[in-house]
């Protein structure tokens, strides 16, 4: 939807111009547009008068600022009823999916890895041939997902097939079968998680983005906890029953759960603010409006305007983008110790099913100081330390863990695990979206490219997890040291960078990559004054 002042742009070569209807004016007007997919000032003065978002669209201008006021908080809880509790249980399902391989290697009196006979470096590339498939299909998904702009329809269907997937591999008999379900799930799987960042990115403001970041992460959190739990009541309950091996039942039924949870969401998921059907006319005019305000510039308009390959081109010319790749890079590599936590958590000598529920304390600590400092996050606007003071606390733990064997001294080092390593991640998510708002596409490319490449850690990962390491795994905790490290450095820079930037914009220079300067949506964003939060 196109409102009456808007500036639609109808046509962009190769070169980077583009012709825009005006429609006051019905003229043609051409733009240039920078290496960063951001719009040059307009070659027309024409264009000038008629390019700025400053006037709001017509209801919403009608709005006093009470009215707006009261109106924006409902229109808020009504997004974050129909869409956070949704992408929350999915998340869960997704990443119970995915490392119940994990629970599945202590479940019953023969595990995954016994009853397939496999030796530790087969269970471990099992577990680390999902990344291969993950990797792959990241960039291209969030790509498509951006072009067709329906995430309603398209993250469920996904969510079909990985359940599907995921219940098949109880019918594996071999190393072999088992190695290319994981893949094939990893493949399916990779759409979800990015998609669903730049599906939140599409609807709330950076200041809004941090906590719901995080709200979508805890199901990854609270799949941790959960796995644990069934794991261990399937193992006592159901080892066995028709014949079939516990590990074989775990799969059958998250599998199953998967795509019953997965039909209902059809029915309730957005789309985009634009193609949202169950909003008001005023609710969609605001929702659409609030976007701009944040930014300068729109967002998401239509999939007619939407590039495969732009938007990937340009995220990659973009320093901020590499930096926010080590950074993530690092915390994902740190914190792949979650893949193996049953095991870690086996090291301290109890038996399968209370090492099992063991592994649930650790998580439900890491949803609270995830929520904790994601809120605090966007309370603030601050960024950095959100990301690098938890990650020092990561470095502790690993410290801790590697240098004692001291039963009560190593269950604390796993409690700080993932509950310090998944906080900053999370404001680390966010501060993607942040930093690369606009255009859509180079956002979708730069949130699923970066989060493609730090999962690649997780290939490596799998193998320093082997048993002949145990208890104490220096070899992983020094590495998960070294990258916490890593991210810190990273995380500095960007943020060296981003005070850079921010006193150029200060003193009215252009900026390369921001909307600051921008001929399109450029007064709307020198009168809000963006900034990038540091």
């Amino acid at each position: 939807m196109a409102y009456e002042h808007d500036v639609k742009v109808q046509n962009l070569d190769h070169k980077g111009t583009a012709t825009e209807s005006d429609s006051l004016d019905g003229k043609k007007h051409s733009v240039t547009y920078n290496e960063h997919g951001d719009p040059m000032r307009a070659r027309s003065a024409q264009l000038a008068p008629h390019a700025s978002l400053a006037q709001a669209p017509p209801l919403v201008q009608a709005m006093s600022p009470e009215e707006r006021r009261e109106l924006e908080a409902k229109l808020l809880r009504k997004i974050d009823w129909r869409l956070l509790p949704t992408i929350i249980i999915m998340y869960i399902m997704n990443y119970l999916d995915r490392n119940n391989i994990a629970s599945a290697r202590l479940a019953g009196k023969k595990g995954l890895q016994d009853g397939l006979n496999m030796t530790d470096t087969q269970y471990e590339t099992t577990v680390s041939i999902l990344f291969v498939g993950y990797i792959l299909m990241q960039v291209p998904s969030n790509l498509f997902l951006n072009k067709i702009g329906r995430p309603g329809i398209y993250l469920p269907a996904v969510m079909v097939v990985w359940g599907c997937i995921s219940g098949a591999t109880a019918g594996c008999q071999s190393f072999g079968g088992l190695l290319a379900d994981r893949f094939f799930l990893g493949f399916v799987e990779a759409a979800y998680f990015p998609g669903c960042l730049f599906f939140l990115s599409s609807w709330y403001t950076r200041k809004e983005l941090a906590f719901r970041t995080a709200m979508l992460y805890s199901g990854s959190l609270l799949s941790g906890a959960f796995s644990g739990l069934i794991a261990a009541g399937i193992t006592s309950g159901m080892d066995g029953a028709r014949g079939l091996d516990a590990w074989r039942w775990l799969f059958i039924i998250e599998g199953a759960i998967t795509v019953v949870l997965a039909s209902a969401a059809f029915f309730i998921l957005p789309n985009f603010p634009r193609t949202t059907t169950w909003l008001s006319e005023q609710e969609r005019q605001l929702a659409v409006w609030r976007l701009q305000e944040d930014i300068g510039t729109d967002d998401w308009i239509n999939s007619q305007e939407q590039s495969f390959f732009h938007g990937f081109r340009v995220a990659f010319q973009d320093l901020k983008v590499w930096l926010l790749m080590v950074i993530l890079t690092g915390l994902v590599s740190s914190g792949g110790v979650t893949n193996f936590f049953p095991t870690v958590v086996k090291t301290l000598g109890y038996g399968n099913i209370n090492t099992l529920l063991l592994t649930v304390p650790p998580y439900v600590l890491a949803v609270i100081t995830t929520y904790a400092n994601a809120w605090h996050a966007d309370r603030t606007g601050e960024r950095y330390f959100h990301v690098t003071g938890p990650a020092w606390v990561t470095v502790a733990a690993y410290i801790l863990a590697a240098s004692t064997t001291n039963l009560a001294a190593r269950y604390v080092s796993m409690m700080l695990m993932p509950s310090t390593v998944y906080a900053g991640y999370v404001v680390a998510l966010a501060w993607i979206s942040n930093c690369v708002p606009r255009p859509p596409a180079k956002r979708a490319a730069a949130l699923a490219t970066i989060n493609a490449v730090s999962n690649a850690t997780s290939i490596y990962v799998s193998y320093m997890y082997e048993s002949n390491y145990a208890p104490r795994y220096v070899i992983a905790m020094s590495v998960n040291c070294g990258t916490a490290v890593m991210s810190i450095t990273a995380a500095t820079l960007l943020r060296l960078l981003l005070v850079r930037l921010n006193k150029k914009m200060d003193q009215g220079e252009h900026v390369e990559g921001t909307e600051v300067g921008a001929g399109h949506g450029n007064e709307m964003a020198e009168e809000k004054g963006f900034r990038y939060l540091l």
